[in-house]
């Protein structure tokens, strides 16, 4: 029955619906702690470095073994890199729940590689399977399907955590993997999803070389690295500013921080539908501006903190998508957008990573949030100039 549906449904209807249950899979396994850190503390004897680390080691693992994901898609074939992520991502989220401090963490480490095999493979699918005029609108459903996985998993965790333990909130991410493995078993075939492929990425859509890729590259290198380090501070911190500054308390501080994290879906499919009437050069200027409006306006007009949240939700939802749109139309052929994602991830990732611990060592040292904001305005300046600057060549509505 399920294959008779699957038959009359277009294939790119399909495959981009697999791509968003997959997304879903992508960012909410490690957001899921942050709501039970205190039951998690309390059951296993972690100190609060312990547990910073556990959000922390899914995005150094995406820094450093960015390389190996690309070799691994590239080598094992894509279909088979997504059957390895959603299955990675599943017997993670079970051994983390399963044991005592050592499971937990190895549990973590086994999320973040599967997590970080997918960042690579899913943007190549979506340059191979998918015309240019669709291209741009695929990534953008990719990425605000990693939003709303973010957000769905810290709004149920903490109430789940209440009623059956954190054991119980933290496996349940699992469901979703469940559900992301049967249907691309469904859509690609299982001989397909778990048998490895000689031919890793064949195909794809071809374009001329550009001229100075290389300084292309490390453009959306340094862009993606304020991209990754605002997004990873902003979304460290925030709730602790507002609690300092506003008086919040930690549930509301938590809410109102939610903006940044739901806002990102209006990026995400906004910046593929502006991209077709606008330059990119354009577009880019508005995602840098809504960006830089964060630490700015928190820093001039604090009140107003849900008016920056919404545009900075916009602008980390839309700054992604724009740079994974120019890796997959500026790179010659599949093996350069290989190789141009993982430098970019593995570089920008590195960043994003030191982000939380670095801006609150300013913030302690200083006892201060202005040079805690003065830091990532100086990071979101960074993402807003190069990003500009290389993705210019990217052609409007193409």
């Amino acid at each position: 029955m399920s294959g008779q549906f699957l038959a009359k449904v277009p294939k790119a209807w399909i495959l981009l619906a697999c791509i968003g249950l997959l997304a879903l899979n992508l960012r909410g396994p490690f957001v899921a702690v942050a709501p039970v850190v205190d039951l998690m503390q309390a059951d296993l004897g972690f100190t609060p470095v312990m547990l910073g680390l556990l959000t922390s080691i899914p995005v150094l693992c995406f820094a450093l073994a960015a390389s190996l994901a690309s070799l691994t898609t590239r080598k094992l074939g894509a279909e088979f890199a997504v059957s390895l992520t959603i299955l990675g991502v599943l017997a993670g989220v079970i051994v983390r729940s399963a044991g005592g401090p050592g499971p937990v963490v190895v549990g973590t480490v086994m999320i973040g590689l599967a997590i970080t095999v997918g960042n690579i493979a899913v943007p190549l699918i979506i340059r191979r399977d998918f015309s240019p005029l669709r291209q741009g609108t695929a990534m953008g459903v990719y990425t605000a399907a990693l939003n709303i996985g973010s957000f769905l998993t810290s709004m149920v965790t903490a109430p789940l955590a209440e009623l059956a333990g954190w054991r119980v909130a933290l496996a349940s991410v699992g469901i979703l993997a469940v559900i992301a493995i049967v249907f691309w078993t469904l859509a690609v075939g299982a001989r397909t999803a778990f048998v490895p492929s000689r031919a890793a990425v064949p195909g794809g859509h071809d374009h001329p070389a550009v001229k100075g890729s290389g300084w292309i590259t490390a453009g959306l290198t340094a862009g993606f690295a304020g991209q990754a380090f605002s997004y990873y501070a902003v979304t460290a911190w925030l709730p602790s500013y507002l609690n300092d500054e506003l008086g919040m308390s930690a549930s509301e501080a938590g809410a109102g921080s939610s903006l940044f994290q739901i806002f990102a879906i209006v990026g995400g499919l906004g910046v593929p539908f502006a991209a077709k009437y606008l330059s990119t050069t354009t577009t880019a200027v508005t995602v840098g501006t809504l960006w830089t409006a964060v630490p700015a306006g928190l820093l001039l007009a604090p009140e107003l903190w849900w008016l920056w949240s919404t545009f900075g939700g916009i602008a980390q939802g839309g700054g992604i998508t724009l740079i994974f749109i120019a890796i997959i139309k500026l790179a010659r052929d599949q093996l350069s957008a290989g190789r141009m994602s993982a430098t970019v991830q593995g570089l920008g990732y590195c960043f994003g990573a030191v982000a939380p611990p670095l801006v609150g060592f300013v913030h302690d040292t200083s006892g201060s949030w202005t040079p805690a904001l003065l830091v990532i305005l100086g990071s979101v300046l960074i993402f807003f100039v190069s990003t500009t600057l290389a993705v210019r060549l990217v052609p409007k509505g193409r």
